[in-house]
């Protein structure tokens, strides 16, 4: 079985190629910069851009199941072409948003264009990513060791990428996950406040938390470089949180059979980006 995994070099592709190798699959691996990619040995790399349909035909041959990064812009036109090509099998990277009713970002598009081919689809649908840490926290953890935010209630379960890949190539390689959508979540959900104690563990070192004013939380976000919409889209979610906390789901051990990676232990993955 050949694998196409598309958007192979992102966070979470990274781990699906890695994860498809050592179940001993071939992978194909495809990304606009193959001459930069920094995947493992093993894999066939693969140049190719999912918003160029032209390319499809070349990427797709010889393909059984597939890996599908979300561009809802050509969803559909890449899912006809898959279902041409003879693919058995899409699994979709897709967003818990779908099911609370904030996708702004179209994932949904692109589960349905899937779900219309007829193809065997299974849709993975990550809450909050861990890495989101890395891009609100890490500056003022490199620099003082504190984590300044609004909501210190906002309660949610940060999931590992790499649980996310392992869901992905669960569901890719084995029978029985058609027709499923999985939302995927870290084993616990955590206030902010834990969060932070929890950051602290894996990186071996004692956080402070600091609570402020929303409207110091966004002032402090755009400041870091993060654009006013998504600073307020940011803050939105995490007033939501402490009103309706996000729940911790068990699907990764239940599709995985281990469970989900702690948040300490995400953290401990990712030192170098607190460094």
């Amino acid at each position: 079985m050949t694998v196409l995994v598309t958007g192979a070099t992102g966070n979470v592709g990274r781990h699906v190629v890695t994860g498809l190798l050592a179940a001993g699959r071939r992978v194909r691996a495809l990304t606009r910069t193959p001459d930069r990619s920094g995947l493992p040995g093993g894999a066939e790399i693969t140049g190719g851009d999912l918003t160029r349909p032209e390319t499809y035909e070349r990427m797709l041959d010889g393909v059984e199941a597939v890996y599908l990064f979300p561009v809802p812009e050509t969803a559909a036109a890449f899912a006809g072409a898959a279902r041409r090509a003879g693919v058995r099998r899409i699994v979709v990277l897709s967003s818990d948003s779908v099911t609370d009713g904030t996708d702004t970002g179209g994932h949904r598009r692109v589960e349905l264009a899937v779900e219309d081919t007829g193809l065997e689809w299974t849709h993975v649908r990550p809450g909050e990513f861990a890495l989101n840490k890395v891009t609100l926290w890490a500056p003022s953890i490199r620099a003082e060791g504190v984590v300044r935010s609004a909501y210190p209630d906002a309660r949610v379960a940060p999931v590992h990428e790499a649980d996310v890949a392992a869901v992905a190539v669960t569901a890719l390689l084995k029978e029985g996950h058609a027709g499923r959508a999985y939302s995927v979540t870290g084993p616990q959900a955590l206030t902010q406040r834990e969060q932070v104690r929890a950051v602290g563990e894996g990186l071996g070192r004692s956080l402070a938390f600091v609570e402020v004013t929303p409207g110091q939380a966004r002032a402090d976000l755009t400041a870091q470089g993060l654009p006013a919409p998504i600073a307020d889209y940011v803050l939105a979610f995490q007033a939501g949180w402490t009103e309706r906390p996000a729940p911790a789901r068990p699907t990764v051990r239940e599709v995985t059979g281990r469970p989900a990676r702690t948040l300490a232990q995400w953290a401990a993955d990712h030192r170098a980006d607190f460094r």
